[in-house]
């Protein structure tokens, strides 16, 4: 299934593809006693399965994502990311192809390699897996269930919000449990209690209106890539700090709050030393701590060219494309209005379009700023109803206590279900933390497939 499933191309920039998995997912659930229903938004369905059971007195949510980023193909060590290869290291450490005929006798530190393997077409497959053998089990959930399935999630889910408000109805359950994101790093079963939303901002700035002879019009044409590459490092401090005031206003950590970060089970030299780095910034002091408080961050920079592509010129323009992780006690339009704030003070004339040549002349200095709110932080408490059962779930299946991690540094887009349904939300994680997700070479664990498998089942299982 897991094979199947991960051939289908995925990216939600092609439609036709969107439609292939939405029709998988549909037959799928289907052959599981599930009905469904296509919620249509502006591009890509939402689709919702739903399957009663006698008797019961609560309904639970369960989200999905299909999407996955989109793929380089020249950077995976295969024939395509869509088609799904077996991997296991050799003598060398070195990850060479083992026959699917194989996995039969599989171990669990082979992988399989594809686009979304983790990030989270393999949580969907674990999911439907777990329901035929809990169906083989004659296991019977005392509770409803209802699958809402997320296929622009790399998006953003920018049509979520408004789907979930004008089928507040139909979506109505008593909690939410999400299937995504890779457990603790010490790949013990895991319990994530909330996530940091996203904004998006696109920050650009100008030289010339078309890039100029550096020869000719060096020491003459300002360069807008230093202009932007000032701007840019005017928001920070040396430590990693945004300096810009009231960026972290309203976000303390009290004496209970550092008691549940201090018992995660984070080695920090360890996470240096994946990251191949030697100091961390300073926002927080310990890596927990750190993902409390919302961020700034520049993902991607151009401007002009480079590499093999490389000329003498003065760029046109230059830009940045930042994110913003959000916190529940921050208001994103506040922090956006912030970050923008501080680029006029910075002496930029701020627009939010192509300047003309009138406002090229006029002004010395313009900075285009656009930005998007993608959806809030949520965060759920740990002795809520959801927070108790699936605990005990996962006691029951793997007789240890989970890792409680309060907040997730990523962003999923549940905001919307925890703020218009009203209902609390968890994250079931179960892939493992070296996936490379949204990277070339994506993965997943087998030996995470299958404990995703058990972790799910218990969830069946487990009485509510």
């Amino acid at each position: 299934m897991l094979k199947k499933l991960l051939s289908i191309p995925n990216d939600a920039f092609y439609p036709n593809d969107i439609e292939k998995n939405v029709a998988w997912c549909e037959s799928a659930f289907a052959k599981r006693g599930f009905t469904h229903t296509r919620i249509q938004t502006e591009t890509a369905p939402l689709l919702l399965a739903e399957r009663r059971h006698k008797n019961a007195k609560k309904t639970v949510l369960i989200y999905l994502q299909l999407d996955g980023q989109p793929v380089d193909s020249t950077r995976w060590f295969q024939e395509s990311p869509y088609t799904p290869t077996l991997k296991k290291k050799n003598l060398k450490d070195e990850w060479e192809v083992v026959s699917w005929d194989k996995i039969i006798n599989y171990e669990d530190d082979w992988r399989v390699f594809a686009r979304s393997a983790s990030d989270a077409k393999g949580p969907v497959a674990m999911f439907l897996t777990a329901l035929d053998a809990a169906a083989e089990a004659k296991i019977r959930p005392n509770y409803n269930i209802k699958v809402i399935m997320d296929f622009e999630e790399e998006l953003g889910s920018p049509r979520l919000p408004k789907a979930v408000r004008n089928n507040a109805e139909l979506l109505q359950a008593d909690m939410l449990i999400i299937y995504d994101g890779p457990r603790h790093i010490t790949n013990r079963p895991t319990l994530t209690f909330g996530a940091r939303g996203i904004a998006t901002i696109t920050l650009t700035t100008y030289g010339p209106a078309v890039p100029q002879h550096s020869g000719h019009f060096g020491n003459y044409a300002p360069n807008p890539a230093l202009r932007l590459s000032k701007l840019l490092a005017s928001m920070k401090d040396d430590e990693g700090r945004v300096s810009i005031p009231g960026f972290y206003d309203g976000i303390s950590i009290d004496a209970d709050t550092e008691k549940i970060l201090k018992a995660v089970p984070d080695d920090e030299a360890q996470i240096k030393n994946r990251l191949q780095i030697t100091k961390s910034d300073k926002v927080g002091s310990y890596y927990q701590e750190a993902i409390q408080y919302p961020s700034l961050n520049i993902r991607g920079m151009q401007s002009g060219w480079i590499d093999e592509k490389v000329r003498t010129i003065i760029p046109g323009w230059a830009r940045a494309e930042i994110d913003v992780r959000l916190v529940l006690e921050s208001t994103p339009e506040r922090l956006l209005n912030l970050v923008k704030n501080h680029i006029s003070d910075q002496g930029y004339y701020v627009i939010d379009h192509e300047p003309t040549k009138k406002e090229r002349l006029k002004h010395d200095k313009i900075a285009r700023f656009e930005s998007e709110i993608s959806y809030q932080s949520f965060r759920t408490d740990f002795d809520s109803e959801v927070g108790l059962w699936l605990r005990s779930a996962l006691q029951n299946a793997f007789g240890e206590e989970p890792v409680m991690i309060r907040m997730s540094g990523g962003s999923i887009p549940i905001s919307p279900f925890v703020n218009t349904l009203g209902i609390p939300a968890v994250t079931v994680p179960t892939v493992n933390r070296d996936n490379n997700q949204h990277s070339p070479n994506e993965n997943i664990r087998l030996g995470n497939y299958r404990e995703g498998i058990k972790t799910m089942i218990a969830i069946l299982k487990e009485r509510l």
